[in-house]
């Protein structure tokens, strides 16, 4: 039994470059003598459609390209395909997630997924229906397939200390005899997932002796980026087969003789941050027909890693710096942009607000007359820049990145329509000593970061002598009271248990609440870690504790 698993880049609501795509892999893997070809999980549609899935014609067109997809491959071996189908039944969701099988030209029998995720970023209860309790077995040229789709396979009651499901869909197709389990999977990606997949996985199919492939989807899909990574392990629990990681991929293996080839992959943390903000950026502009981009260089290590990874996505010769200098700008930060820039092969423009601010400060003179400068003028500078930013983006027509990290976009240290404007928050899901770390591995590759930039303290220069930890922590400090707070969901007491600082904890603790209107409004962040500041952050702004 040769089965391919067609790793492939849907879009969203694309049924007809989605049908493209899969009928191009099936025609590869054809090609190379596969029995049975597999999707990833809605793959027709692009994962996550989200509420297209409300839409009964868009639904409709899905059917009516499925059976177009039948008859075109009238030909080939049989192909299971990812796709949202019709609940027949009066009662319930009215869609199911679904595996469809393509043969002899038309489509056939459709397996449903059984556990419907509606943690983190996922909704799935609010479209579909779960299949009813029992084994899906597909028989094929003498074999009996047992069919998972994607969460049906995360509920091991052994591998997990705690199952989030009653039912243990795998457990049914064991039972049931089946002699091998095919996955139809989209798992976004976050750091370190995929060497935990594989250990799950692996543990499964030694667990019930047979073996298990999985076929996962590739690229960037808003918020969210899919690592791919498709797989599949021996009875013994062996990977045997990988496909390549954030790429399309068509990765045909043989089950009896449990062959097929492993592509190398660096799971080093800020190896995989790297390749997945790459591609997040690379797909979202291309997704959402940008073919070029801009961002504003302060001489931080912030813009800094931005850019790099913009050049590397969209090609350096689709990248322009912003370098908008006011009268508290260093010339260290001005000259290190002009180098990283220089470095990067990007192009640049420098746009100084000094001018600018003198004109808003006659503008607010007598309604302000008596009072203090203090964050209001801070904000000003900052608006200014974002204004200008955007008038650029619509001029060109270029996507505006935000440069924003994670423990800045926590405590609210950024400022609303000025350095959060943007349609892509390129590494807010990135703690600043991440952006280090991430930024230092990028300088192994090419040293194209100037050293100056990695080593100066950071500041957003919006007064005279301003660094951030005149407003903030120390990052070392902040970023770990924000990963138990953020990403752990631990308490202030909790943390405070810990050895922390009470004053600090709770200060900490306090401007990530108030900071929420913030958030609000910011721009889609590119996911990387298990809780990010975007579709799977769910928290009121209006709230007390």
């Amino acid at each position: 039994m040769r089965i391919a698993l067609l790793q492939i880049n849907p879009t969203a609501g694309d049924l007809e470059g989605n049908s493209t795509l899969i009928l191009r892999a099936a025609r590869e893997a054809q090609a190379q003598g596969a029995n049975l070809m597999v999707t990833s999980e809605l793959a027709l549609m692009g994962y996550l459609p989200r509420d297209l899935l409300m839409s009964e014609g868009f639904v409709r067109r899905a059917s009516t390209k499925l059976t177009a997809m039948a008859e075109e491959l009238r030909d080939a071996p049989p192909l299971l395909v990812g796709v949202a189908t019709p609940n027949p039944s009066e009662m319930g969701r009215p869609l199911f997630n679904s595996a469809v099988l393509l043969r002899d030209g038309a489509p056939g029998v459709a397996f449903h997924k059984m556990l419907l995720p509606t943690y983190d970023v996922f909704d799935e209860d609010r479209y579909f229906e779960p299949a009813a309790p029992g084994p899906q077995i597909l028989e094929l040229d003498g074999w009996r397939l047992g069919i998972s789709i994607c969460e049906d396979v995360w509920n091991d009651r052994d591998f997990w200390a705690r199952r989030r499901y009653h039912h243990d869909p795998v457990e049914d197709l064991a039972q049931a005899g089946a002699q091998a389990i095919i996955n139809l999977s989209a798992s976004p990606f976050t750091v370190g997932k995929q060497p935990l997949r594989e250990k799950m996985l692996g543990y499964m199919a030694q667990k019930y002796g047979v073996p298990l492939v999985i076929v996962n989807q590739a690229g960037g899909d808003d918020e969210l980026i899919f690592d791919g990574h498709s797989a599949a392990f021996d009875a013994q629990g062996r990977l045997f087969a990988r496909a390549r990681g954030f790429s399309d991929d068509v990765l045909v293996v043989d089950l009896e003789r449990s062959a097929g080839t492993i592509a190398a992959e660096d799971f080093e943390p800020e190896a995989e941050i790297w390749n997945a903000l790459v591609l997040g950026v690379r797909d979202y502009a291309r997704k959402t027909r940008f073919g070029k981009v801009l961002l504003g260089l302060s001489g931080g290590v912030d813009s800094a890693l931005t850019a790099a990874i913009a050049a590397d996505a969209m090609g350096p010769e689709n990248v322009l710096g912003v370098m908008m200098p006011s009268v508290y700008s260093s010339a260290g930060s001005v000259d290190d942009s002009v180098e990283l820039a220089r470095n990067l092969g990007i192009r640049t423009v420098r746009l100084p607000i000094g001018g600018i601010m003198e004109t808003y400060d006659a503008a607010l003179h007598d309604v302000f007359r008596g009072l203090k400068p203090d964050v209001t003028e801070e904000n000003i500078q900052s608006r200014i820049r974002g204004t200008l930013l955007m008038a650029l983006s619509n001029k060109f027509g270029s996507l505006l990145l935000t440069t924003g990290n994670k423990s800045e976009m926590a405590m609210g240290y950024c400022t609303l329509y000025g350095d959060m404007n943007g349609g892509l928050a390129v590494i807010a899901d990135l703690p600043k000593m991440m952006v280090y770390r991430v930024s230092r591995w990028r300088n192994r590759r090419k040293p194209d970061i100037p050293e100056m930039i990695l080593t100066k303290a950071p500041s957003a220069e919006l007064r005279p002598g301003q660094t951030d930890q005149d407003s903030l922590p120390p990052y070392e400090l902040l970023d770990q009271i924000l990963e138990l707070h953020v990403e752990q969901c631990r308490s202030a007491e909790e943390i405070i248990a810990q050895g922390f600082d009470e004053a600090t904890v709770r200060r900490v603790v306090h401007l990530v609440r108030t900071a929420e209107f913030k958030r609000k409004q910011a721009a889609p962040v590119l996911k990387v870690t298990s809780r990010a500041f975007g579709m799977g952050w769910r928290m009121p702004i209006a709230r007390q504790g």
